[in-house]
């Protein structure tokens, strides 16, 4: 077997001497090509490079859901084709892992290794559903390319999280649980579209939803962890069907404090709900206008602003080691 690695230097849960060793663990069960990314969007072209290779069976992400990310997107690049595509291992290496965690593997990198190994050795698999975003045909966005997400995807209130993260990571700030919690609150205070969503919500064969504040696309269930706790925003979401909504109408002082609760209290039998939530399930084609520019996020990747997002849920879309 042959496999290519991309490892991101930058991961922060792994040191150089914890990667060598992986490394080295991989190396001796196949022939292993690693390569460390140097640019953004560098893991991205890698992938794409092992998906129009002709001897390449294998692409192992060892890095966070942002590296994962890039690699995916490089596979698909020209499409799903689970049967003709290289296989996809993936080795958490960033602060919370979410796509690796939710396939069931081990939050520590070396754990993970030994989990994937025996998994090659047993010849384990399984053939996971992806989102894709893309900019609305006939709208201001409408040049926007196309991008897989593997978990999440967000626009408005969520993804302008995201983005005020990012910039503090940018200054050299770790990204910790703490540090996204005061960013959640700085966006309440300063959201002007809180009280009054401006996102629409259109789907074939049903009427719209309107006046979103916050969308949350779910690919899978959870959503995402705070530190090991797992927080379900749609905890049917699954790998096996297409994708989830939730949407909230409104975030004044006492919804924020009412949702906020139920998120950190939600299980795989119950995540929000209320008169100013909104839930869907299994949805393969849909999409969100908004009457203004509005964050948004893939995989925990803010992308800017967006007016109009269309989605689809394709399922059966990669293969994974598991």
């Amino acid at each position: 077997m042959r496999a290519l690695l991309v490892v991101n230097p930058a991961a922060t849960t792994t040191s150089a001497r914890t990667r060598d060793v992986l490394i080295h663990a991989l190396a001796s069960e196949m022939k292993l090509e690693a390569v460390s990314t140097e640019y953004r969007g560098h893991a991205r072209d890698l992938g794409r490079r092992a998906a129009e290779a002709d001897d390449i069976d294998l692409v192992v992400a060892l890095g966070g859901d942002g590296t994962v990310n890039e690699v995916v997107n490089g596979l698909l690049h020209n499409g799903p084709d689970p049967e003709g595509l290289p296989r996809l291992a993936v080795v958490p290496g960033g602060s919370t892992n979410v796509f690796a965690r939710a396939l069931g593997l081990p939050n520590d990198a070396v754990e993970a290794t030994g989990a994937i190994l025996d998994a090659l050795r047993e010849r384990t698999e399984r053939t996971v559903g992806l989102g894709l975003a893309a900019g609305t045909p006939g709208t201001d966005d409408e040049g926007v390319p196309e991008r897989w997400f593997t978990f999440c995807a967000g626009l408005g209130f969520d993804a302008g999280v995201v983005g005020r993260v990012e910039q503090h990571r940018e200054r050299g700030r770790r990204s910790t649980h703490a540090l996204y919690v005061r960013q959640v609150m700085r966006q309440f205070l300063d959201d002007p579209h809180r009280r009054h969503g401006t996102i629409t919500l259109e789907r074939p064969g049903a009427d719209p939803v309107e006046d979103l504040v916050l969308s949350i696309i779910c690919n899978t269930s959870p959503w995402t962890y705070l530190g090991n706790r797992p927080v379900y925003a749609s905890p049917k979401a699954s790998f096996d069907t297409a994708l989830d909504v939730l949407g909230l109408k409104k975030l004044s002082t006492p919804a924020v404090a009412r949702y906020g609760t139920q998120l950190l209290t939600s299980s795989p039998e119950r995540g929000p709900r209320g008169k100013h939530a909104v839930t869907l399930h299994d949805e393969t084609d849909f999409t969100l206008h908004s009457k203004v520019p509005l964050p948004f996020q893939m995989d925990g990747d803010h992308l800017g602003l967006r007016t109009s997002v269309t989605f689809t849920g394709v399922r059966r879309a990669l293969r994974v080691i598991v």
